[in-house]
């Protein structure tokens, strides 16, 4: 077994990890410029300034998280077999870790947005803040296929070694072509070649493929990754924003587009020239306070970190009338970093309350039989997708059913990871499914 596998953690891989989330939860505080107008709230973008596009491509770091993802699922995965486990228990462990941590806001986002209306909170507001929160989810349902892919593409490694990473690019690249060329819906099957592409390049580094790359090597995988993406856009028609902006015909986030892949390729092999100057940084007290506490609850921080920015710009929008300065203006510059660290702080009270549920570690006991994953999988990626395009907005009749039957989804799919199932739990869960698909309107 080679160093990379036995090594119990890998500091570089915990930095990009928490790294990732951290840029994620301070870009999206920065976006929002908001203002009220009578019973209305208008939401608009940051990034959407001229030229601001420029920072969406350090910015857009989901690349560096599933590039730490892979990794961190390759030495998890690969532990677990050594110690004489099971892939079928390992993957049933892995989903409920992922999957436990979303309850809490599905209980909690299910009950607001009734509470608030209740309250007198005007509607439209209340629908844009319970869409925000919801389209988080995306990420989960992406990251729950790519890791429950994992142990399919290292068996694909081990046969066919880089050739891999070559056919999920190639895979792509004929993607985003029909895409571009008048087959938009196709555009979503990127959701999965974009993402395992980059993905294995995490799996790559893990099981040593990088190690011998010196640090001018990685350079030039950096400026070949950044110069690749910078041909996209100039000649190939792609956005320049690595982020969906509002009046984009295309996107290259949503869905995520072969632009998104080539960054990646560029940001890691940067990321990996600095890599030893990065460990010895994250080793400082600061700076591995900070990862510690946040990477242990990586997750919780994401996941409701949305939340914290809805109660903050509520509060000061729908309650006290207040509006973004135009970004970039002194204002703009005085009032972001006080808006932040108020966020950060409701963040951190949140974290402290619900994080309990990321530190649960589902026992590994039983093994779920492969058929019944894969239709957990499945249904949890329904359901996750479901709050994640409609999100926890109450069902207005019509196709609008609310989060309801999401989250039943949701929790059928948790359920089916239980390894010891039994006959008459499984026959409730079935028989729900079937009333729930019953229910849903036709028109």
């Amino acid at each position: 077994m080679s160093a990379s596998v036995r090594a119990a953690r890998d500091p570089f891989v915990d930095l990009l990890r928490t790294g990732a989330i951290l840029v994620v939860v301070f870009g999206h505080w920065l976006m929002p410029v908001l203002a009220r107008h009578g019973s209305t709230v208008s939401a608009g973008n940051a990034l959407a300034t001229p030229g601001w596009w420029l920072l969406t491509w350090p910015a857009q770091v989901m690349p560096v998280f599933f590039v730490a993802g892979g990794a961190a699922n390759f030495h998890s995965y690969q532990g677990f077999l050594a110690r004489g486990g099971t892939t079928q228990r390992w993957l049933a462990a892995r989903v409920r870790r992922l999957v436990l941590p979303v309850f809490p806001l599905l209980a909690v986002w299910l009950a607001v947005p009734d509470l608030l209306l209740s309250l007198g909170v005007p509607a439209q507001p209340v629908g844009l803040a319970a869409a925000i929160v919801g389209q988080l989810l995306w990420f989960l349902a992406v990251y729950l296929i790519a890791t429950a892919l994992v142990p399919v593409m290292l068996a694909a490694r081990n046969r066919w070694g880089d050739w891999v990473f070559v056919v999920l690019t190639g895979a792509a690249v004929g993607v985003d072509v029909l895409r571009l060329h008048g087959v938009p819906l196709v555009g979503y099957t990127n959701e999965v070649f974009v993402w395992l592409a980059v993905q294995q390049l995490g799996i790559e580094y893990a099981a040593g493929r990088f190690s011998r790359l010196t640090r001018k090597g990685a350079l030039a995988l950096g400026f070949a990754g950044l110069g690749g993406t910078a041909l996209l856009v100039l000649l190939a028609g792609y956005p320049d924003s690595m982020v969906g902006l509002p009046g984009q015909t295309v996107s290259n986030m949503s869905p995520a587009t072969i632009c998104l892949l080539t960054l990646g390729l560029g940001q890691f092999g940067f990321l990996l020239a600095a890599r030893e100057r990065l460990v010895v940084w994250s080793r400082r007290p600061g700076p591995a306070a900070v990862l510690r506490a946040v990477g242990s609850r990586c997750l919780t921080v994401y996941l409701w970190h949305m939340s914290a920015l809805v109660l903050v710009a509520g509060v000061a929008v729908v309650g006290f009338g207040y509006a973004t300065p135009q970004p970039g203006s002194p204002g703009w510059l005085v009032a972001l970093p006080v808006s932040m660290l108020v966020m950060a702080v409701v963040l951190r009270v949140l974290v402290a309350v619900l994080g309990r549920f990321e530190a649960i570690r589902p026992a590994v006991v039983g093994a779920v039989p492969v058929w019944r994953m894969v239709v957990a999988v499945v249904v949890l990626v329904a359901g996750l997708t479901g709050i994640a395009a409609a999100g926890f907005v109450p069902a207005a009749g019509g196709w609008q059913v609310g989060p309801i039957p999401w989250i039943v989804l949701i929790g059928l799919g948790f359920a089916l990871t239980v390894p010891r199932l039994t006959r008459r739990a499984a026959g409730l869960g079935t028989r729900v499914l079937g009333a729930l698909v019953t229910a849903l309107p036709r028109n």
